[in-house]
């Protein structure tokens, strides 16, 4: 097997990670891992607005307003005016919200955050680097992504014809 075949049998097992743990999160909670990240990220900062929300996920608004939808209608957020400045809109979590968050799995990239910050900066600079290089070989720049492991995240696109 030449090094091209390496680099995309690599790629098809993270891929393939990322799928079997977005399905087994679905299973268990019934949630993307985009849904439960952004539940995870409302009980982290408390009531918050979408613009907030979205400068933490890493996301745009437009695509944490589709999954805020999603999470209304599922009754595990609701919004609300903020009592102090009406124009902003608060996201909170709901008793049903918290009830989701302690019987999820944990996320599957907790573990390769702590194995990465244990290499040397070289290495993560190296790894970084190179990734980067290997989504514009593959065209990836112009998606939407946070930074959790998922295959099922929205692009910008995609949320756009969705609105």
């Amino acid at each position: 097997m030449d090094a091209k075949e390496k680099v995309l049998v690599a790629l098809r097992r993270i891929i393939r990670a990322t799928d079997l743990h977005s399905k087994r999160l679905a299973r268990e909670t019934g949630l993307t891992l985009p849904q439960l990240l952004l539940l995870q990220t409302i009980h982290e900062l408390g009531d918050v607005t979408i613009g907030r929300l979205a400068q933490e996920m890493n996301l745009t608004q437009a695509t944490v307003t589709t999954i805020v939808d999603r999470l209304s209608a599922a009754d595990m957020v609701f919004r609300e005016r903020d009592s102090q400045d009406k124009r902003k809109v608060l996201v909170h979590l709901t008793d049903k919200g918290h009830a989701t968050l302690t019987k999820a799995p944990p996320a599957l990239q907790d573990k390769f955050s702590t194995q990465f910050d244990q290499l040397e900066d070289w290495e993560q600079s190296f790894i970084l680097a190179a990734l980067q290089r290997v989504a514009q070989m593959m065209d990836a720049e112009r998606l939407d992504a946070s930074p959790v492991l998922d295959v099922g995240d929205i692009t910008r696109e995609e949320n756009d014809r969705q609105s």
